[in-house]
């Protein structure tokens, strides 16, 4: 007849099986309900990422340096450059708002954030 989780017994007339699919009617409701919640929160999650290694300092050294874009679906995050030399190390971070930012990007950097807007 039906298959039912195993803790469940079959219903022996009508009026039970009513009563299960009601129950499973407000079970569905239920996960309905936080199927939207998890969708909410998603919207703020880190869902986009683009990474441009480079030298500033083409004279010396190797692709050390970095920027790389954290956005999510809205292409709002934070953008963060990786500066490497021999002396030391700088890391700058700058937030990022609809794919753009109100602090002035170096090439290395807009380019991260158009890698990020195209991943998926």
């Amino acid at each position: 007849m039906f298959k039912f989780l195993k803790n469940k017994k079959e219903p022996k007339n009508f009026t039970e099986l009513l009563n299960y699919f009601k129950n499973l009617e407000e079970d569905l409701k239920k996960v309905s309900g936080d199927l939207e919640n998890l969708k909410k929160e998603n919207k703020f999650s880190v869902q986009k990422i683009g990474i441009v290694r480079f030298n500033p300092f083409k004279e010396v050294g190797s692709d050390q340096s970095f920027s790389i874009a954290l956005l999510n679906r809205e292409d709002t995050g934070i953008i963060i450059t990786s500066l490497y030399n021999r002396e030391g190390n700088r890391v700058y971070g700058k937030p990022v708002k609809n794919g753009k930012s109100s602090y002035s990007l170096s090439k290395e950097e807009q380019t991260a954030i158009e890698k990020a807007k195209k991943s998926k």
